[in-house]
Formats: C-alpha cells, structure tokens, sequence
C-alpha cells in the first residue's frame, strides 16, 4: 500500500519523520531511481527507496533506550565534521537506532533512542506536550528575579515560549543551579531563555523527559526502556 515516503523511512528506523523530510527535501532520497520530493508516496514492497544511496533496512524488533549522553558528543548519527557522535555510545547495542530529540553538542544527560520513527514522531511532537528538565548550572546576579522572568512566556527568535516551571536548587559563589522544565524543546532553547534574563549557563543537564528520569545512569552508558517507561511516553 502507497503510504508518504516520510512515514515509510521512519517505519524503517532509520530516522524521524520531520529528519526524513529534511533528507527528501535536501535531495538525499530517491524512489525507482527518481528523486523523491516532499509529499510523494510510495510502496515499501514494490518500489526501490534508497536514502543516501542505500536501502532502506528491513524492519525488526523495535529497540527503545536511555542514554546518559556525556558533554562533547552531538546528538547526530554521522558528523561532517569527524566529531564524536552518540552512535558511537550505543554501538554495542548491536541494532541501528537514532535519537528522539536533541541535545547540543555542550550539553548532557537523558537522550532517548529508537528505531521506531512513529514513536519518535508522537514524543517530539509539540501537541503531545512531553515535559524536559533541565538542571541549569548559571551565572549571574539578581537569581530569584530572573528566576521569575524565566517562569514567564517570552519571545525568542520569533516564537513565544509558553510558561516554565522553574525552581532555585542551589546557590552558588557566583550564582545558582536552576532547575528548569519545559514543553517545546527548540534548539538550545534553555540556553537562549537564561540569555535572555541576564544568566550564563556554564552546564547543562538533562534530568527527566515525560515522566521518565535519568537517574544513577552513568554517563556515557545506556540501558533499555521498560514497559511501564514506554506506557508514559505514549
């Protein structure tokens, strides 16, 4: 059955649905030879989709983990620029999986993985409204002022942040340790909402996402999901 080529190559685990339609506009798939564009469909079992050149893998067991991910690895399976990605971290898994989310390369803590593109999809959706907290280590002055601002919506980069839930965990010489929960998830957006009140992050941690937290996992070590953390997510 014709389905949107989107949805065919996250079935097949090998990414999102929104990075496969990055991947279809920037040129990188192809269906019967043709390159594919936005909005195109296509059947898994009687046309040839090739992303990247290669064939899309067949489909397996689904395989949902927890990576504690360390500061200086990006959240990318390959990267141009020979940096140090999570897939490395996850190797031994001895199946392909991507990850659900982002977190920048300066960043740490919980990252989910999966070979599941629909699972990914529900949780990086914004309707689905999957909470993320973040221990926040700041500089700074004035910390329960812009604690306050933080709490409230604000514009950046032309979208309006909705209300975080914000507490003060830990004061500091030269100022505190934040925790800060939100729903969006936008690129760096932590980063950018303490910025934007007057606070320098000089570490960022990723505690808990949608009811799941991370818990004594070392970094640098994953372990899977279990039933009952997946029932949560969904």
């Amino acid at each position: 059955m014709a389905e949107r080529l989107q949805k065919i190559i996250a079935a097949a685990g090998m990414m999102s649905r929104r990075t496969a339609e990055e991947y279809i506009s920037a040129g990188r798939v192809s269906v019967n030879g043709r390159p594919a564009v936005l909005g195109d469909r296509a059947d898994p079992e009687k046309d040839r989709i090739l992303v990247d050149g290669k064939d899309l893998p067949s489909t397996g067991e689904k395989v949902y983990i927890m990576l504690n991910k360390p500061k200086g690895y990006v959240t990318t399976l390959k990267d141009e620029k020979g940096r140090r990605d999570v897939s490395q971290l996850v190797a031994d898994l001895g199946v392909r999986v991507f990850p659900v989310g982002r977190l920048d390369m300066n960043s740490e803590g919980l990252l989910l993985m999966t070979n599941d593109g629909d699972f990914a999809n529900r949780v990086m959706h914004p309707s689905h409204e999957v909470a993320k907290t973040y221990y926040t280590w700041v500089r700074g002055s004035n910390i329960e002022r812009a604690a306050e601002a933080l709490r409230l919506p604000m514009e950046l980069e032309g979208y309006r942040t909705r209300p975080a839930r914000v507490e003060v965990l830990k004061r500091l010489p030269e100022g505190a340790v934040l925790s800060i929960s939100i729903h969006e998830g936008r690129n760096r957006q932590v980063r950018k909402m303490c910025g934007a009140v007057g606070l320098e992050v000089t570490r960022l941690k990723r505690v808990a996402e949608g009811g799941l937290e991370l818990g004594e996992l070392p970094p640098g070590k994953w372990r899977h999901l279990s039933s009952e953390e997946l029932d949560k997510l969904r």
